[in-house]
């Protein structure tokens, strides 16, 4: 999938096979496990390039279609060591946090020609992990535990910009939260103001899930107007 040239020729069978594309899965994935200090810059760049650029060598080259069909139903494979974090693999869980930031650009790119984005995340007893579970707890988290919330995305009455934790039968939506915050004007927007505040810019209380990146431009500059009496009228 890391290969462009390969993965166009792919598609271009799909299309004279059956003349239409109407999911995309994408679940190509290898491992090069050890501690950043010890990592190799190619080892590194090897897993981006399946991970991430393989991701979006597939879905780039689906998109015209589903584009020109009025429909597509994609889901990128996220990874809890993306998303929460897992030691020895940082190229592994830098190209898997990836796949957030590109479902919810292409939820907004895709949404006027109902093309639906979502990402999975699961954990399963694969090859991979079969020295590291319990046999009982491989036996659990089998594979096709995870089939049906995989094929909940991509059905026509799919969601859209969900990253769906799966793994033996358990379901669970991910999402994240931006705290109210502070807003620190003039004598007090210093890195000393930022030190004294940070229990309350941590503060969970009235966070809330933003839906794009200029919700949060537009929350902080209402804030920073209210702060010192500005009246902005944002429209």
């Amino acid at each position: 999938v890391s290969d462009e040239a390969g993965v166009k020729d792919m598609v271009a069978q799909v299309m004279d096979a059956w003349g239409r594309i109407d999911i995309l899965v994408n679940n190509a994935g290898i491992l090069r496990d050890k501690t950043f200090s010890k990592m190799e810059m190619s080892d590194f760049r090897k897993v981006v390039d399946v991970h991430l650029i393989g991701s979006a060598n597939v879905t780039h080259a689906c998109w015209p279609i589903m584009r020109e069909q009025k429909y597509g139903r994609i889901v990128l494979t996220s990874s809890a060591s993306g998303l929460y974090g897992n030691f020895g693999q940082s190229n592994y869980g830098a190209a898997k946090a990836a796949m957030m930031g590109l479902m919810n650009v292409l939820h907004l790119e895709g949404a006027r020609d109902n093309i639906r984005v979502n990402t999975l995340a699961p954990t399963a007893a694969t090859r991979m992990t079969a020295d590291l579970l319990p046999e009982q707890a491989q036996a659990l988290l089998a594979p096709e535990t995870i089939t049906p919330g995989l094929l909940y995305l991509v059905s026509e009455d799919g969601p859209s910009r969900v990253i769906l934790g799966a793994g033996a039968g358990s379901f669970a939506q991910i999402r994240t939260y931006e705290t109210e915050g502070v807003t620190l004007t003039g004598d007090e927007n210093t890195p000393e103001g930022v030190a004294s505040a940070f229990d309350k810019i941590t503060d969970a209380g009235g966070q809330q899930e933003l839906t794009d990146a200029f919700s949060q431009t537009k929350k902080y500059a209402l804030n920073a107007a209210k702060a010192q009496g500005l009246d902005l009228d944002w429209g």
